[in-house]
């Protein structure tokens, strides 16, 4: 470690100006206070500051490749007093042609820590503005910000999250780095200073969206202005849904969509699956092959976002006796789900931009003499009519999860729907939690919330051969990310910390006496030492981890998985053959899994579900041993997002721009098809989701087929509907082989 006191430099170039109420704490280019700077596996090679093509005067500082090369800044004595400070305030630039990840990190006497990543893109300077005490996006209700930098005050402005907790009063250093370069890298500095006040902030959330519901930092080729252009782009989009549909008339396909070129099954009255020449296929009501191409959350409820608390966001809402004031509503999601932690503005009133935005192209005109109608009237045919259509000449044959019920009642595309198992049964935390803990399928009271939930969901469909299946609700919490014991295990290590009024762990502790008998048994067999029963059934319980030396650990865990899985699922299918014999189980959606959960659910369900947001369908879970479980396979979420169109956030899955997204659709189908279990795949989602956020978790992805404008991404929507088609030519051949 290496202290250096830097030189002065002499210099009359260019310096970035003060942002209104910024003290700068140390200059790189002309250090006016001692400041212990120090370097670890970093150097700043050059004696001077340098010249940037823009005229500003920074310097180099070099990180080298190790895992975390910092430079820390420090006070010669003592500590900051920051008490007063709003953000830590960065003049930074990427020394390289491409964007750095930095890691910055303010630290107090106590040893508490507030830390930063920045996405520093490459050009010019910018000022990196750190919030002091925790803040996000999230904390602003939406899970991802606007762009940035962002001009302000004539300065290109990054506005960084933070998380932690430093005091303030009490700070000891400040430290940069860049996480294990593969190469060295160069980082550009000039200052570092401490602001008095959080104007930025406030000024980079204020009016960002417009009277639409679309970002107002932004411009792209489907971007609305008026009226007039919402109502011309339905205008053509009528025609070419007319061309479309006409074609998709020419197809040789059964009443369901089903292929009526090749073979032909026993046609059962319901759809079902039937594996073929070494080939899984689901089978239509009339005895076809389907390829199940869906598409998630077709409804008209999307656009909903919360305006309350932070009306300043919007640049215009209705006032109260405008028509569009029928679109506000009240709600709540604040359920306490670790999806809704450090999460502001979940509760209160809301407004739905783009039911909003149908009223304006086709919604039923004023009583003649209005100026204003009391109540907007949404034409809810007139859109269920569209949408199918469209629905229909992209080439999709499915309503996937969480569509409106009234587009499956109009009996043009199958649909599926799922079983959302509600109660007042235990539950168990994995450490994951994202949608709430686990049930405890040991729990009487689970059997009894299950059989409610099914006999429900099946109330009105259980004769109706357009249903394809239900989902056993979605993306449970099987295990926590990651690939540590504790994550992977975390279903039985979250057991064994109840206490003993939980049936789980009655029946996790059960397993172990019979098996052991006796403490000392365990013990031995666990390496560890259990002086009395009694110690396993108190809170808090630690488990040891997995290790070679002891290999029964892992054999119990995962035999108390598997047992867990099988109770679940096989409480689910008794429900659903007493309720609903005549429709598949669909599995659960997994987005986090475990081996266990995945053979229990083959074992019980007529499918396995996955959401793969991944480039390929192989890319999301090892299909060599999807083989061996000899299960069909439905990809029940995939999707492709980018960062131009006005949503903030690119989903789970960002590609660079709008472009290529059509490409990527392609190659997953492409590769979807080339796997003999995968039985269809379904887009998340129809429509984008709020730019502000929506309503259950404040995500604000561009996932859809079309913008809250109701205006489809028209390049995404023919490449989709190229690839869609295709998929009817790869099932030719697929049964056309002997």
């Amino acid at each position: 470690m290496i202290r250096r006191a830097l030189p002065v430099v002499f210099s009359v170039l260019f310096s970035a100006p003060l942002l209104a109420g910024q003290q700068t704490l140390f200059s790189f280019v002309r250090p006016a206070s001692v400041v212990n700077v120090i370097t670890q596996d970093t150097s700043l090679p050059q004696y001077n500051a340098e010249q940037t093509a823009e005229g500003e005067v920074l310097r180099r500082v070099v990180f080298n490749p190790v895992a975390q090369p910092t430079l820390r800044l420090a006070p010669q004595s003592g500590a900051w007093d920051w008490s007063a400070g709003q953000a830590l305030t960065l003049r930074l630039q990427s020394g390289m042609d491409w964007a750095l990840t930095v890691d910055v990190v303010v630290q107090s006497s106590d040893g508490r820590t507030l830390t930063s990543r920045i996405d520093l893109p490459a050009g010019p300077a910018q000022t990196v503005m750190i919030p002091l005490k925790a803040r996000s996006p999230l904390s602003q209700g939406m899970r991802a910000g606007p762009p940035m930098p962002w001009t302000y005050e004539g300065q290109r402005l990054l506005l960084a999250s933070s998380e932690g907790a430093a005091d303030l009063a009490q700070v000891t250093s400040v430290s940069l780095s860049i996480p294990g370069p593969k190469v060295a890298q160069s980082l550009l500095i000039e200052k570092v200073g401490v602001q008095d006040d959080d104007q930025a902030f406030k000024a980079a959330y204020d009016q960002l969206i417009d009277v639409y519901g679309q970002s107002t930092r932004g411009r792209w080729p489907e971007r609305i202005v008026n009226d007039e252009q919402l109502k011309a782009a339905d205008s053509r989009e009528q025609a070419q849904l007319k061309g479309w549909l006409a074609e998709r008339d020419k197809l040789k396909l059964d009443t369901y969509g089903g292929l009526l070129e090749g073979p032909a099954f026993e046609a059962k009255g319901f759809f079902r699956t039937e594996k073929r020449d070494g080939r899984w296929y689901l089978v239509t009501p009339e005895g076809h092959p389907f390829y199940s191409l869906g598409v998630n959350a077709v409804a008209a409820d999307g656009g909903r976002t919360y305006v309350a608390g932070r009306e300043g966001m919007f640049k215009a809402l209705p006032g109260e006796g405008d028509t569009l004031s029928a679109f506000y509503g009240e709600g709540n999601n604040d359920d306490g789900n670790a999806s809704s932690q450090g999460r502001g503005f979940k509760q209160g009133r809301w407004f739905d931009f783009y039911a909003a935005n149908l009223q304006r192209t086709y919604g039923k005109p004023c009583p003649q003499g209005e100026v204003a109608c009391p109540v907007a009237v949404l034409d809810a045919q007139r859109w269920q009519t569209h949408t199918l259509d469209r629905l229909q000449a992209w080439g999709f044959n499915t309503l996937g999860n969480w569509s409106d019920a009234s587009l499956g009642q109009a009996k043009r595309l199958p649909y599926t729907l799922p079983l959302s198992i509600v109660g007042d049964y235990a539950s168990i935390s994995t450490g994951m939690d994202w949608w709430g803990r686990m049930p405890d399928p040991f729990d009487p009271r689970f059997a009894m919330a299950t059989e409610r939930a099914v006999a429900i969901a099946a109330r009105d469909h259980r004769d109706d051969p357009w249903l394809i299946g239900y989902f056993a609700d979605n993306e449970l919490a099987w295990a926590a990310p990651g690939d540590d014991p504790k994550a992977r295990y975390g279903l039985a290590y979250g057991t064994l910390r109840l206490t003993t009024d939980v049936p789980a762990k009655r029946a996790f502790l059960k397993q172990l006496r019979d098996k052991y008998r006796n403490q000392q048994g365990l013990s031995k067999a666990w390496g560890i030492e259990l002086t009395a029963w009694e110690l396993m059934e108190d809170p808090g319980f630690e488990a040891p981890l997995p290790n070679p030396e002891h290999p029964e650990i892992e054999r119990d865990y995962q035999y108390f998985q598997q047992v867990f899985a099988e109770t679940y699922f096989k409480t689910i299918s008794d429900a659903l053959k007493w309720h609903a014999p005549n429709h598949l189980l669909l599995g659960g959606r997994y987005a986090v899994s475990t081996p266990e959960a995945v053979k229990a659910c083959a074992e019980f369900c007529d499918v396995l579900s996955f959401n793969f947001y991944t480039l390929k369908p192989d890319d999301g879970y090892d299909f060599a041993r999807l083989a061996e479980l000899d299960k069909p396979v439905l990809v029940s979420e995939f999707q492709f997002g980018s960062r131009d169109r006005g949503p903030f956030w690119p989903g789970p899955l960002e590609v660079a721009r709008e472009e290529d997204r059509g490409p990527a659709y392609a190659n997953f189908l492409k590769a979807a098809m080339n796997q003999p279990m995968i039985v269809g795949a379904h887009w998340f989602q129809y429509l984008d989701q709020p730019a502000s956020g929506r309503l259950l978790d404040g995500e604000n992805g561009h996932l859809g087929l079309v913008a809250v404008t109701d205006v489809p991404y028209a390049g995404f929507i023919e490449a989709v509907r190229r690839s869609n088609l295709q998929v009817l030519g790869h099932l030719r051949t697929a049964l056309d082989k002997p």
